[in-house]
């Protein structure tokens, strides 16, 4: 089984993209999971187009990827930079992307690739982190970032909203900037978890990443040490519904505001 499941950021995630993918079909389609990672997602977005290619900077997290999804098919792996694709324009119809354009460091670059690489009318789905988080899910960076000066370095504690790798956020304003500069239409612009879900979470999920988490940091290639779990299913643990009756009381407390601790984005290429 899979147990990131059970944490409810990644679980909305997970939900989302499989609800978006089952509204844009693309059955006949080729599709690019941008950013595969340990190919959590692989096999059910396999399930909704004729070939998938799955990429990624980091070759450790492939080779595991195609340990876990080596029973799918029309699913194949390689190396590929996300500011470099080497596909030729308009290979895919649509593309997934999750929590990845945080770690690019040339975030719109990465999104004029996507649309480079996508043909037109295709849909690109991502999810990524959100510089507009809830209080409730990082108090010590949102609490340094209403109170210092313009002039002031940055100086945010790296946990929280800034832990995993995150250099920096993704803002809402400027990643509409990004999508509509490189050609895109936005059909969907979404918060995922909010203020309930930021107190479940709060510091405690960054930690146990970097203590146990193979890649903890989602670089090119990881050598720091720790425990270095990774899943060894895809498969849902059977507790899954109460993450997600977490993520309903979320919804019905604080589905009114724009805070939220990630972004869930649909875009169609012009």
């Amino acid at each position: 089984m899979n147990f990131k499941f059970l944490f409810p950021t990644f679980r909305n995630r997970y939900l989302f993209v499989k609800k978006r993918l089952e509204e844009h079909p693309f059955p006949t389609g080729a599709a690019l999971n941008l950013g595969t990672g340990e190919g959590d997602y692989d096999r059910m977005i396999a399930g909704h187009c004729a070939q998938l290619l799955g990429c990624d900077v980091n070759e450790e997290d492939l080779a595991h990827a195609r340990q876990l999804n080596a029973d799918v098919p029309n699913l194949r792996y390689e190396p590929n930079n996300a500011l470099a694709l080497s596909y030729p324009n308009a290979s895919f119809d649509f593309i997934v992307s999750c929590e990845v354009i945080e770690h690019v460091g040339q975030p719109e670059k990465m999104v004029q690739e996507m649309a480079r690489v996508l043909r037109p009318g295709g849909v690109a789905i991502l999810t990524f982190p959100s510089r507009e988080f809830p209080i409730t899910y990082d108090p010590v960076n949102r609490f340094w970032q209403w109170i210092r000066k313009p002039s002031d370095p940055e100086n945010l504690i790296s946990q929280g909203a800034y832990a995993f790798g995150h250099d920096y956020l993704i803002g809402s304003a400027d990643f509409k900037r990004w999508a509509e500069g490189a050609g895109f239409e936005i059909l969907e612009f979404n918060g995922l978890s909010r203020h309930f879900v930021g107190i479940l979470e709060v510091y405690w999920t960054g930690l146990a990443q970097s203590i146990f988490k193979k890649n903890s940091r989602n670089v090119t290639a990881d050598s720091k040490g720790g425990v270095k779990i990774r899943p060894a299913s895809t498969g849902e643990p059977w507790l899954v519904f109460v993450t997600d009756f977490l993520l309903g009381l979320d919804r019905i407390l604080f589905g009114w505001t724009n805070r939220s601790i990630g972004k869930g984005v649909v875009l169609r290429r012009k």
